[in-house]
């Protein structure tokens, strides 16, 4: 079987940046599922991952446009500290969700403090790097029915349990 839209792909990969330190990987546990098709996984991958059988072993260096963007300058900002109320001390590095006008939500992370001047980033960690995933294909399967109705992988219960998912 290979790999097509709508097919529940699994395999474990080695994510190194440009500097060939390891950001992330899933050595040593499990392989990470997703729904091919579904926009997932970066899109840069998703297609070097087409067409692509059980087995295979793939070494992929994806530019920063194809893997988490580039680095958007009109993500970053400075805000007032009086934004975080309640955190108890903000320091460089942490992360919040907060909700846009639109009602989406947005993560961001604090890069610097200066005073009662915070300037945060919104966008990816690791926006605007080149990339390369090792990666092994360790199982292709059919989506089922629900999965493509929610446009993402099950675990293995019936529903994965999300509210905006199950309801």
């Amino acid at each position: 079987m290979q790999i097509t839209d709508h097919k529940v792909v699994s395999f474990h990969y080695t994510l190194t940046n440009d500097a060939g330190e390891v950001v992330d990987t899933t050595s040593g546990g499990e392989a990470l599922p997703y729904l091919h098709g579904e926009q997932e996984i970066v899109a840069g991958l998703e297609k070097a991952l087409e067409g692509k059988s059980v087995g295979d072993k793939l070494n992929i260096t994806l530019d920063a446009a194809d893997a988490y963007g580039d680095m958007d300058s009109s993500l970053i900002e400075v805000v007032s500290a009086e934004l975080f109320e309640g955190v108890e001390k903000l320091e460089a590095g942490m992360e919040f969700e907060t909700e846009l006008d639109n009602g989406d939500d947005e993560f961001v992370r604090i890069v610097s403090i200066d005073g009662d001047n915070v300037t945060i980033d919104g966008n990816h960690p690791l926006a605007g790097q080149k990339l390369t995933f090792d990666v092994e294909i360790t199982d292709i399967r059919d989506a089922t029915e629900e999965e493509l109705k929610h446009g993402h992988v099950h675990g293995e219960e019936e529903c994965c349990g999300s509210e905006d998912c199950c309801s």
